[in-house]
C-alpha cells in the first residue's frame, strides 16, 4: 500500500500543483507592468485561491493536520488582505489590509513555531530587529494616524521572518521575499513620490514568490513528517 502510494505520488511532478498559481502570478505581474488594470485586478484576486488549491492538491494524500489548517488560514487571510478594497468597499482599505495581513502573519508565526520548526532560532534572525527599527524610524514622520498600526504590523512581519529561520529553506527564502514585498509596499504607500513605477510590479513579484515558497516549504515539511511517521 505504501509503495503504491509513493509510486503514485512520484508520478506527479512536484511543481504541477503550483503551476496555475505560477502562471496567474506571471500574468498578473505583466499586467501591472504594462498598466493593464482590467487584467491586473481580477488576477490578483485569483492568486491566493489558486495557492490554496495547490496546497490541498499537493497534500490530499496526507492526514489532515493543524499545520495544514493554519497554512490555509494564512493563505485565506492573505486573500482577504489582497481584496480588502473589493470585498469591503464601505470601509477604509489600508486599515483592513493591515488587519487581515497581520492576522495572516500571526497564523504563519504559530505555524512556524509550533508545527514546522526543524531547528532552533538562528542568530542572524536579529537582522529583522534592525530591519524593524530602520523601517519605523524612516516611515514614522509620514504615517500619521496609522503610526502604531504600521509599527505593530512591522513587528509581526519581522516576527514571521525571524521564526521562518527555524524552518525548511524554502520557508526561509519565502519569508524574506514576503518581507521585501511589504517593505516596498510600505514605501510606496507612505513615500510615494520617492518610489519609481517599477516598484509596483516588484511588490507583487516578491509577494507571489514569498507566498508560493512558504506554501511549498510547508508542504515539503508536512510530507517529510508524514513519511517518517509511516516508516515507524
Amino acid at each position: 500500500m505504501n509503495a503504491s502510494t509513493s509510486h503514485s505520488e512520484s508520478d506527479t511532478p512536484m511543481f504541477l500543483p503550483y503551476a496555475p498559481f505560477a502562471l496567474v502570478s506571471v500574468v498578473h505581474v505583466i499586467a501591472l507592468a504594462i498598466g493593464a488594470s482590467a487584467l491586473a485586478e481580477p488576477t490578483k484576486l485569483l492568486l491566493m485561491p489558486l495557492l490554496a488549491v495547490a496546497v490541498i492538491w499537493d497534500t490530499w494524500r496526507l492526514a489532515w493536520t493543524a499545520s495544514r489548517t493554519l497554512l490555509l488560514a494564512a493563505i485565506g487571510l492573505s486573500w482577504l488582505g489582497d481584496g480588502a478594497g473589493a470585498f469591503f468597499p464601505f470601509a477604509p482599505t489600508l486599515p483592513l489590509m493591515l488587519l487581515f495581513f497581520g492576522l495572516a502573519h500571526l497564523a504563519y508565526m504559530w505555524l512556524f513555531a509550533r508545527y514546522l520548526a526543524v531547528r532552533t532560532l538562528s542568530w542572524w534572525a536579529l537582522v529583522y530587529v534592525a530591519w524593524w527599527v530602520v523601517l519605523v524610524v524612516v516611515l514614522w514622520p509620514h504615517l500619521g494616524g496609522l503610526s502604531f498600526a504600521v509599527a505593530a504590523y512591522g513587528l509581526v512581519l519581522g516576527g514571521t521572518a525571524a521564526l521562518a529561520t527555524r524552518c525548511h529553506p524554502l520557508i526561509i527564502v519565502g519569508a524574506v521575499f514576503f518581507l521585501a514585498s511589504d517593505t516596498i509596499l510600505a514605501f510606496r504607500l507612505f513615500l510615494a513620490d520617492a518610489m519609481p513605477e517599477w516598484t509596483s510590479p516588484a511588490v507583487m513579484v516578491t509577494y507571489c514568490l514569498g507566498q508560493g515558497l512558504i506554501a511549498a516549504g510547508a508542504v515539503a515539511t508536512m510530507k517529510a513528517r508524514s513519511t517518517m511517521t509511516e516508516a515507524r
